[in-house]
């Protein structure tokens, strides 16, 4: 149609979504465009506003790399990412889940490792850390042979693909759940830490006076066949960020007990005062096995 006025402009825009083939598609375009267009009624969208906002949109995908992805962590700051995990996951979001979102940081192809092993590849100082995990179904059953991709940030606040300090996939590593769902190794303990700041999102996070802060948590990522693909971060309840996560990821069912030890290790002698032990439980909910598009090289 010939645009007479701005309320044509949804109408036409509507009209053309309609006609999308494809009927999931045709739903998300046209809800898309409805919402979109409200939205910028609701505000009243200047024209420089709008030249800002495309201009971010460009510089959110120039910054991002093979080593950093930039809308991920938009994604994130936003509440988008911790969003869509619920309401996909815990029956719609009705129920716990040990679902979280996915980060920026996870790579493939990281190394195996033993049941028992560790995760430690390079000097990495830090308090020692034993996790001892098992993997379910909904009913309490052992889920074994699932494969465990394992990451987490060093005790200065990095991952190895941030830090040049560090080998290549430290505290990083894939286990193999036993005939009993269980997994277990040895790490060092994470700390929280700031997300990137020098991009689009360091400037949202100033302009609306937020700190860029996580608080510390263990990735896990689980694949076996028959089950949705468990992504999931345990968090440690004594950080100072835990009420506050810049990424919205924080839930009851990812708090974790990082259990402080003081006395000598009963298996290891060579271990120093204090360690740390978590023991947690990953339920995985039935689905296809599809591994998500990893956010970095």
């Amino acid at each position: 149609m010939i645009i007479k006025n701005e309320q044509d402009v949804t109408v036409d825009a509507l009209a053309v979504m309609q006609r999308t083939t494809d009927p999931r598609l045709r739903e998300i375009m046209v809800s898309l465009v409805r919402h979109l267009h409200g939205f910028i009624r609701d505000v009243r969208l200047t024209e420089a506003e709008f030249r800002e906002a495309t201009a971010i949109l460009n510089a959110i995908g120039k910054q991002t790399t093979d080593t950093h992805n930039e809308a991920v962590l938009m994604a994130g700051s936003l509440g988008v990412s911790s969003l869509v995990c619920l309401l996909n996951n815990g029956d719609g979001g009705n129920t716990e889940t040990s679902q979280s979102l996915l980060g920026p940081f996870w790579r493939l192809n990281s190394p195996r490792v033993a049941n028992g092993g560790t995760i430690v590849r390079s000097d990495t100082p830090g308090d020692p850390l034993f996790v001892t995990a098992r993997v379910i179904d909904p009913s309490g059953r052992a889920i074994a042979g699932a494969e465990v991709d394992i990451w987490h940030a060093s005790p200065v606040g990095l991952y190895e693909n941030q830090d040049p300090e560090q080998a290549d996939m430290n505290l990083r590593g894939k286990f193999t759940t036993d005939t009993d769902g269980r997994f277990w190794f040895r790490t060092v303990k994470m700390v929280g830490y700031p997300i990137p700041t020098d991009g689009v999102v360091g400037r949202l996070l100033a302009a609306q006076s937020r700190h860029p802060f996580r608080p510390a948590h263990l990735h896990a990522l689980i694949f076996r066949h028959g089950y949705k693909v468990l992504i999931s971060q345990v968090y440690d309840p004594e950080d100072p960020h835990i009420d506050s996560d810049v990424q919205f990821g924080v839930t009851s069912a990812l708090v974790g007990n990082y259990v402080r030890h003081d006395e000598p290790h009963p298996s290891d002698t060579g271990v120093a005062s204090p360690w740390y032990a978590l023991d947690y439980t990953y339920v995985m909910e039935p689905g296809e096995a599809v591994l998500p598009r990893a956010p970095i090289k």
